[in-house]
């Protein structure tokens, strides 16, 4: 059994007793109704009945003291969840999820292959990333390799820390049942892609496509059984599941596709649309995350059988009503919205399929 810190076990303890099953039963219930379509209202903003002042104080830890240590690593994880149940959330118009996750950043697979990690400035306080691999042939030697050791760079962390977390929780009953958590940030293949060739990517798209598609089918394959490894440590429910402190989505898993606003809509078809699909069948369904502008491909991207919802940020870069015909329109959620902006344009109806 791990040895936990004082610290950290005296905030476990306190959120063991602060942990209200029927409070949490009835928030999660409010999820299961919006996201299988017994909402009735038009914007979705989910709300706890019960808040609890906390018994101990909690600091801030910054991300670069976690990424060494699972201690801190849960610590800074679990003093999120603290400040969720805190009477001060209250006053939110929403209420979020108790959700952790294993931190490390968005170059987790990238890692696996071979590049390099880059650690932010701890001032910064920032998740750490990748740099692209170099040289002309960088591509083919990672096709070569083919699917690579899911305990080699970041890979280590995740799963050890999913190890650490496996045995502390069950020290504590309530919160095993209800923080839950979800799996690590994967990224989609394309980003993933992105990470690992940089520029290269943008060329290949024309020079060399069979290429491409060669080394986005590995990546698929090698987030495949990553992602299923890490199920056995933390299995998904089989309806639907929380990411993020703010959104659950119908299915099990939530890809990113940022590097998609970069590509038109034919190349975002043909180099990510077949590789997503792949995963969200796998996976039972999910939803989709994107930064920036996303109304030039939200068409094909909605459209992939097994979408359930769209997380997207920044409102202001896309011809909304585009994005509400291909999402809300079609029954196709959009989770976590601009709370701003939905009271905004809630005049043309959203058919109770959008969350703030």
């Amino acid at each position: 059994m791990p040895k936990l810190s004082r610290e950290t076990e005296a905030l476990l303890d306190d959120l063991e007793r602060r942990i209200d099953p029927e409070t949490e039963d009835d928030y999660i219930a409010q999820w299961n109704d919006f996201l299988f379509d017994r909402f009735t209202g038009e914007i979705f903003a989910p709300k706890r009945k019960r808040f609890s002042e906390p018994g101990v104080e909690t600091r801030h830890l910054r991300i670069n003291e976690a990424l060494g240590d699972y201690d801190a690593m849960l610590y800074s994880q679990m003093e999120a969840v603290s400040a969720t149940l805190a009477p001060r959330a209250a006053e939110a118009r929403r209420s979020y999820n108790l959700a952790i996750r294993a931190n490390y950043g968005t170059g987790i697979l990238s890692s696996l292959f071979g590049a390099e990690l880059f650690v932010m400035p701890d001032e910064a306080d920032t998740l750490p990333t990748t740099r692209p691999l170099k040289g002309e042939d960088a591509m083919r030697e990672v096709l070569e390799k083919g699917v690579p050791d899911f305990r080699k760079g970041l890979g280590e962390r995740v799963f050890a820390f999913a190890e650490f977390c496996s045995e502390v929780f069950k020290r504590y009953p309530k919160i095993a049942a209800y923080v839950a958590v979800y799996h690590p940030d994967l990224q989609g293949p394309l980003d993933i892609c992105d990470l690992l060739f940089g520029e290269q990517m943008f060329y290949a798209f024309y020079d060399d496509p069979d290429l491409l598609h060669g080394v986005l089918e590995l990546i698929t394959e090698t987030y495949t059984g990553f992602l299923e490894e890490w199920n056995r440590f933390f299995p998904p429910r089989p309806d639907m599941n929380p990411h993020w402190n703010s959104l659950w989505i119908k299915g099990t898993i939530l890809l990113r596709n940022d590097s998609a606003m970069n590509l038109p809509p034919e190349i975002y078809e043909e180099f990510s649309v077949p590789y997503d699909a792949k995963l969200l069948k796998r996976f039972g369904g999910g939803g989709m995350h994107f930064c920036g502008r996303g109304d030039h491909y939200i068409e094909a991207l909605s459209a992939i059988p097994g979408l359930t919802g769209v997380n997207m940020s920044q409102p202001h870069l896309n011809d909304m009503e585009k994005i509400y015909r291909n999402t809300v329109d079609k029954g196709i959620k959009l989770l976590a919205f601009s709370a701003e902006r939905a009271e905004q344009d809630a005049g043309r109806g959203f058919h109770h399929n959008l969350c703030i």
